[in-house]
This record gives C-alpha cells, sequence and structure tokens, in this order.
C-alpha cells in the first residue's frame, strides 16, 4: 500500500507519501480500505517529534478514518466485508488500509457521504465522551467552548444545541465567529480583542459557564476557573497554552467545582469500544436528521497531507481537513 510516513521528526516537509506493508487485521480486528482520513492537532504534535504513538499503535498518522470493510479478523462478528464505515483509531489513518479493533467502528453515518464521514470519529468521540460522559452537560446548561471553529469546537456546537445547550464559544476572528453562529452558537467571543471571562459574565448575567472544553490548558487555567459557575466542570482537553499551571483552589472551593483532565488515544481497546457504542447510540441518530454535519474547510488528497498540515498549523481553517485516499 501507499502511506503518509515521517522521514525524521519535523515541518510539514517531512511527510512523504511512500510504499508500506499492508497491515493484517489480527483477531477482533478489520482491515478498512480507507476513503478519507482527516487532521488533527495531535498529528502535527506527532509529527514534530512530540507525541509519540501509544505503544502497539502503528507509527503512521491518522486519529480517524473513513472507507469500506476489506477484511475481517478472526471473531469479528457484526460487519461484513464491503460494509462502508468510519472508524477511531489509534494511528494509521494516513494510509490506503488500515487495521482497527471492531468496537471502535461505525457504521457510516446517514446522511454524511462517505468521505466527509472520516472528520466525524475523533471529534464526536472526544465530545461526547468529555463534555457528556465525563462532564454531565444537562439541557438549559451553559457550554463555553475555547476553539468553537475548530474540528472539535464545530462539532460541540452542534451536540451541545441538539441536547438543549446554551452555547458559547471563544473564536480568533469576526468571521470564524460569523461560522460558528451560523451551526448554532448563542454567542461567540473574539479572544483577540475581548475578555472571555468579562463577556461570559455578561452573557450569562453572572451566571458562569457549567461546562468548559478547554484546548489550551496552563495559560487558562486561572480564567476558565474564574469562569465556572458554582458545580461547573472544567475539562481539558489540550495544551496548546502550556502544561503547568498554578491552581488556587480558594476559587475552587465556593464553587464546589471539578477539573478533569482527560485524553483519547491511549485509552484502553474496551475504554473506546465503549465511547464508540454511546456515540452510535446517542449521536448517529443526529445526522440522519441534519442536527449533526462535518464541517470540511478543505480536502486534499492523502498524497499532499503536507499541504493540509501548512493549512492547520496556520489556523486557517474552519472545522476539519479532509485527506482523500
Amino acid at each position: 500500500m501507499k502511506a503518509i510516513e515521517i522521514s525524521e521528526p519535523g515541518g510539514p516537509e517531512v511527510l512523504v507519501w511512500a510504499d508500506a506493508p499492508d497491515p493484517v487485521p489480527a483477531a477482533g480486528e478489520v482491515l478498512i480500505a480507507v476513503a478519507a482520513s482527516a487532521v488533527n492537532r495531535a498529528d502535527l504534535l506527532q509529527r514534530g517529534g512530540f507525541y509519540p504513538p501509544p505503544p502497539g499503535a502503528s507509527p503512521i498518522l491518522g486519529l480517524e478514518c473513513s472507507g469500506r470493510i476489506a477484511a475481517l479478523g478472526e471473531g469479528v462478528t457484526g460487519w461484513n466485508v464491503g460494509d462502508e464505515v468510519c472508524a477511531l483509531l489509534s494511528g494509521g489513518g494516513y494510509a490506503e488500509l488500515v487495521t482497527v479493533p471492531a468496537g471502535q467502528v461505525l457504521p457510516a453515518p446517514k446522511g454524511i457521504d462517505l468521505v466527509s464521514a472520516a472528520g466525524l470519529p475523533e471529534t464526536v468521540c472526544t465530545v461526547w465522551s468529555n463534555v457528556f460522559m465525563a462532564a454531565g452537560l444537562q439541557p438549559r446548561e451553559t457550554l463555553l467552548v475555547h476553539g468553537g471553529a475548530g474540528g472539535i469546537g464545530t462539532t460541540a456546537i452542534q451536540l451541545g444545541k441538539a441536547i438543549g445547550a446554551r452555547v458559547v464559544v471563544t473564536t480568533g476572528s469576526p468571521e470564524k465567529a460569523l461560522r460558528c453562529r451560523e451551526l448554532g452558537a448563542d454567542a461567540a467571543i473574539d479572544y483577540r480583542t475581548e475578555d472571555f471571562v468579562t463577556r461570559l459574565a455578561e452573557i450569562t448575567a453572572g451566571h458562569g459557564a457549567d461546562v468548559i472544553l478547554d484546548v489550551m490548558g496552563a495559560s487558562y487555567l486561572a480564567r476558565n476557573i474564574e469562569a465556572l459557575a458554582v458545580n461547573g466542570r472544567l475539562v481539558i482537553i489540550g495544551l496548546q497554552g502550556g502544561a503547568r499551571g498554578e491552581v488556587d483552589l480558594s476559587k475552587l472551593l465556593p464553587k464546589r467545582a471539578a477539573i478533569i483532565v482527560t485524553s483519547l488515544r491511549g485509552r484502553p481497546v474496551a475504554e473506546k469500544s465503549a465511547i464508540v457504542s454511546a456515540v452510535r447510540k446517542h449521536v448517529w441518530p443526529l445526522t440522519a436528521d441534519g442536527a449533526l454535519t462535518v464541517v470540511a474547510d478543505q480536502r486534499f488528497p492523502l498524497s499532499e497531507a503536507a499541504a493540509a498540515h501548512r493549512l492547520v498549523e496556520s489556523s486557517g481553517h474552519v472545522g476539519k481537513v479532509l485527506l482523500v485516499a
């Protein structure tokens, strides 16, 4: 098969379209002929040498894909060769073929074309496992999403609105703010010109955010705590603003607030399979009626992954950037 390989840690130029051994499905796995994959921030970190794959995972980039099942490993039931699917991966999506545990496979969603479906598994599983399973967002609560115009953000807006929450986002431009509002966000705060703590207090009449989904980490930690409502839950899923921060516990005590820090890629197969099962039950029906779609900015041939990485690094996109095999 052909796949994108990393010649050495570095910039997008180190991504090379090369021959690679065909993967073979082990017991409990399926082999997928990839139709498309998608670029995630984690891919950029791995390319630079800062985010190695978990033990046993493919060294090839790509945390999600869509395609058709090409073969079944021993013991796999419920799937057939030829089924159109998408999947949550630990790696390997930037290739023509990839193996994945059967529990991490989803049927291609209704109402979304197969290529676009590649942009769903990582973002939907991340949002559902964190905002809903971990933080327990409820109808009429307020969800604050940092980076509302990204793949995670655009998914969180749609899922938050689907359950009846008020969704507020931070974005970096008026154009991105407009796109977020078009997707259903109740308000968008420009973090370059506005203080999100002050604006959130104005928007919520002083209540604050019941749930905050944060990709920044240390640089936003103190202000996120300030922005939390009583009984609020801060969920940190990224460290774009640093990994080391100081927590003022006296700010958390009166709010009875919680800080939850999670990752998805390194979880055991059983945990990821449980998340995928919950997504299939609770989220997949939303694609059929149009309540959830893939916000895809651009599509690149998989062989041109370097160009796709440059776009994502520039933050010049809204939603997902897809790689078509």
